[in-house]
């Protein structure tokens, strides 16, 4: 029961930190400088191991059901299979774990130890709001890296699966009849219902690493909880929401 109401809180008290991130909106140009920075770290800097893994999910989804739809006579729809998984599922649902893991984390980490030092608290003395400073340039840069990396992931991962066709004869499907099946199948709607997902799982999942950061309490021992707490309730909330959004647009 403690772990489901601090779960609640955790949740609550993002919801109010959005709130009061988006009601203090600063001027346009010092909001720009500060979310481009946030968003190459967010963006940038996580679009290597982005395109790894999604690279090899699509491999992996490939030879699996090239295997299985091979025996059941049809192959040749292991393009729309590897296609659709990618751009409403998995596509937006492993990049935004990547996103908790790596970036949620480090934003977790570095508002946790500006909090245990004071540094929140002299910004406050000073009369700067925190979600201002903090808070508000790293959700727009959230919104706006995480349509790209999800794009980019979906196109690396249908090559992955393109590259198992053409390297695995017994598979029976060579490139073209893969990317044909992909073409034919897929449509804009799937892409766009993937991308809404990685819009609203981003957005969570950066509310939920400030809003835990900021509510660190005690010493430097705390930081290192405050992480795991992030990234575990990040998951949660990425899970849960998949679930919901996944309902509401099928």
């Amino acid at each position: 029961m403690t772990r489901i109401n601090e779960l609640l809180e955790a949740f609550g008290s993002a919801i109010v930190l959005a709130y009061r991130a988006f009601l203090s909106l600063p001027s346009a140009p010092r909001i720009l400088k500060r979310t481009s920075e946030q968003g190459y770290l967010a963006g940038y800097t996580t679009l290597p191991i982005v395109t790894i893994l999604c690279f090899f999910i699509g491999a992996v989804l490939a030879l699996q059901a090239g295997i299985t739809l091979r025996d059941f006579g049809a192959k040749q729809l292991i393009g729309t299979l590897v296609g659709e998984s990618l751009a409403r599922e998995l596509g937006p649902v492993m990049v935004a774990i990547l996103l908790a893991g790596r970036v949620g984390s480090a934003v977790t980490a570095e508002l946790a130890s500006m909090k245990v030092s004071g540094e929140v608290d002299a910004l406050v003395t000073m009369n700067i709001p925190p979600e201002r400073l903090l808070v508000l340039p790293r959700l727009l840069a959230v919104i706006l890296v995480m349509p790209v990396l999800t794009i980019i992931g979906n196109i690396i991962g249908w090559f992955g699966g393109a590259v198992v066709c053409a390297g695995v004869s017994t598979i029976g499907v060579d490139s073209a009849m893969y990317f044909q099946s992909l073409k034919q199948y897929l449509s804009i709607g799937d892409v766009m219902d993937g991308l809404i997902k990685a819009e609203i799982f981003g957005f969570v999942v950066m509310l939920i690493a400030c809003s835990t950061g900021l509510r660190t309490r005690g010493g430097p021992r705390e930081i290192g909880f405050a992480v795991t707490k992030s990234v575990v309730f990040s998951l949660i909330a990425i899970l849960t929401l998949d679930y919901f959004i996944t309902k509401a647009l099928a």
